[in-house]
């Protein structure tokens, strides 16, 4: 199986269950991986045979722009379900990164993988 990655989609968003997550946007970075099969898009040279990554990315962040969760959780959750509901892929791990999350930490991140 071929896998389609996008790395560090930075996002902000509303997301915490502090008050000041509540009002204050804060940057997320957004790794995805999705199977798919990429042998006709290789043989045909043809957007329309691939998985759009621009497309994809758009999508994320246009899910993550609109929620309004207290975890990380169940944004990566949120995400993974759109992804198997609006493109064709059978499997998509979901990695969502809160990068200011705990003091003194380099990063915090949930990682969860879904199946159609």
């Amino acid at each position: 199986m071929d896998k389609l990655r996008v790395s560090g989609l930075a996002v902000s968003a509303l997301i915490g269950v502090r008050a000041w997550e509540r009002q204050v946007r804060q940057r997320l970075l957004i790794d995805l991986e999705l199977d798919t099969d990429a042998g006709r898009a290789a043989a045909t040279d043809a957007i329309a045979d691939a998985l759009d990554y621009g497309t994809i990315a758009r999508r994320v962040v246009d899910i993550v722009t609109a929620a309004q969760f207290q975890l990380i959780e169940t944004l990566a959750e949120h995400i993974a379900q759109q992804l198997l509901n609006d493109f064709a892929v059978n499997r998509v791990k979901v990695v969502v990164h809160k990068p200011a999350a705990i003091p003194n930490a380099h990063d915090t991140s949930i990682e969860i993988e879904r199946t159609r």
